[in-house]
Order: structure tokens, then C-alpha cells, then sequence
């Protein structure tokens, strides 16, 4: 995975083969499949490629198969509909001629309108005074897996949870959580990227929120877990080189199926919220775990 500020923006530098389809590069990695805010990201970006003077306020993902880690990914864009304040597109991602991912998204022409924000959560302790998520992991279960190093570009801190950090109450929510993120270094300035890069990041943490009540070590051999829906809404302009406090919650989680909700704050204000329903299946050493 991107180790840099820098391969991640090469991440997200998609090669046209011609009108409306591209090619995904892929990073190297050590996991078995691909990271799914990776295609989710290239999915957007693929689709901004065919609207040239507006901005996604909403997307809706389904992640369909596991995607290969040793092979680029081809995005395929429809265009919907050009409207005169909307547009919509479907993105279909595929390899090896089959399609592992599929989303819609809509764009909107920035026009004024009515404002309001839900406010920045009381009592949540600056990023300078959290510790990285990797240490946490690292107190709480003894070891790190290496596949934590995977996010290397992005410096996330952890703000407290629900669970053994007893930081936050539980309250109305099955669980809560969480954690600061920014990329490492600067990013360029084109807004579309910082989108972009904010719906990577928005799948990093999200699903594993619904596994803080419980004694389980998310990535570990303990556990098979993959994204299985995605949806985003963008409110309003983001950095994602400078800090956003992600908070999320976990309503439900039954069946083997973690339900996760996010929000995404910035400056005082939501920027963006997304949800997301993935599989959390436990399993054991010499278990066969069948596939999603």
C-alpha cells in the first residue's frame, strides 16, 4: 500500500484507455486483496474524469468480489444523466473480465442554500494528545499485525472508544469510536483528490467499529472481514491533510454482518458522512473460511 503521501496520490492517477474507461494502478502490498477504499477511491476518480465542473455530493457502493492485489483494475463510467444542476454516473470496476465492484454517484452544481452543522462532539482530546492507533493495537492484544503498516500514508491517532478505553460512554449505540486522521504530508490543492482521498480513508477504520464490544482482534487470524456496502455523502469542502475527527458508531451487528456509521468533522463542521455494512465472520486457526 502507499507508504507516502506521494504513492498515494500516484494511487489515484488513473491511466485513460479511452472516453470513460481507465485503468487502476495497484501498490504493492501483503494483503490478499485488495484494499476496498482503494476502489473506492479509483472508482470516483474515474467518474470526475466525465464531469468536468461539478462536485460528488453522494456515492453508493457494493463491493462484489474480492479484488486481485497483483493486477490493475479497469473502471468502466456510464453517464446517466447530465441535468442542469445534477449529474449521475455508474461506475463498474473489473478484472480478469469480471466486475468486483460497482457504484452510482451524483454531482451537483455548488449553488447557495440554507446551512446548518451538527456541532464538533464536546470533550474529544486534541490528535497531539492520542496515540496511534498501532500502539493501541499493540497494548490492547500484545502484537501488531504487519497489515497495519499498510497505512503508512495516512497518520491516524485514536480518540477513545467505547470498548476497553471506556472513553466514551456507550450510550443509545451498540458501540463508538473515534480516531484523528490526515495524510503524512502536504497534499496538492485540486478538491476532487481531497474527496477522493477521503473516501479512502473512510473505509479504513469504519467496519471494525462494529467489533469494539467484543474480545476479538479485527486483523487477525481470528477474524474474516471484507466491505460488502459503502455508501458517502459529501457536505461540504475537506483537507484531508489536515486533521478530521472521525466519529462512528455501531448501531447493529448480528449474523456474521457489522453495521457502521461515520461522521466526518472538520473546522467546526461536518464535511462528510458515510455507513457501511461489511462482513465481521469470527473464525479459528485450521478453519476454513469460505469466501464472501
Amino acid at each position: 500500500m502507499p507508504q507516502n503521501t506521494a504513492e498515494l496520490v500516484d494511487l489515484l492517477d488513473l491511466e485513460e484507455i479511452e472516453v470513460g474507461l481507465y485503468r487502476g494502478p495497484q501498490p504493492r502490498t501483503q494483503l490478499q486483496r485488495t484494499f476496498g477504499g482503494q476502489v473506492l477511491a479509483q472508482s470516483l476518480v474515474a467518474a470526475y474524469r466525465t464531469v468536468p465542473e461539478r462536485t460528488c455530493h453522494s456515492l453508493n457502493a457494493y463491493f462484489l468480489r474480492p479484488g486481485n492485489a497483483d493486477k490493475p483494475i479497469i473502471y468502466d463510467v456510464e453517464v446517466l444523466r447530465d441535468g442542469s444542476a445534477f449529474s449521475s454516473r455508474r461506475v463498474v470496476a473489473r478484472q480478469n473480465g469480471k466486475t468486483i465492484f460497482a457504484m452510482n454517484c451524483s454531482f451537483h452544481e455548488l449553488e447557495p442554500g440554507l446551512d446548518h452543522s451538527d456541532p464538533m462532539p464536546p470533550g474529544v482530546p486534541a490528535p497531539e494528545d492520542c496515540p496511534t492507533l498501532f500502539e493501541v493495537m499493540a497494548q490492547r492484544f500484545g502484537h501488531t499485525s504487519p497489515l497495519w503498516k499498510e497505512w503508512d500514508a495516512l497518520e491516524v491517532r485514536f480518540a477513545g472508544d467505547s470498548g476497553r478505553s471506556h472513553q466514551i460512554a456507550a450510550g443509545s449505540h451498540g458501540a463508538h469510536m473515534r480516531v484523528w486522521v490526515r495524510t503524512s504530508d502536504a497534499l496538492p490543492d485540486d478538491p476532487r483528490l481531497h474527496q477522493a482521498v477521503l473516501a479512502y480513508l473512510s473505509d479504513m477504520t469504519l467496519l471494525s467499529v462494529s467489533t469494539v464490544p467484543h474480545e476479538v482482534a479485527f486483523l487477525s487470524e481470528q477474524m474474516q472481514v471484507a466491505s460488502i456496502d459503502h455508501a458517502m455523502w459529501f457536505h461540504r469542502s475537506v483537507r484531508c491533510d489536515e486533521w478530521i475527527l472521525y466519529d462512528q458508531v455501531s448501531p447493529s451487528a448480528s449474523q456474521a454482518l457489522g453495521f457502521s456509521t461515520g461522521r466526518l468533522l472538520q473546522g467546526g463542521e461536518l464535511v462528510a458522512s458515510c455507513s457501511q455494512e461489511g462482513l465481521i465472520r469470527v473464525v479459528g486457526k485450521g478453519i476454513a473460511t469460505p469466501n464472501v
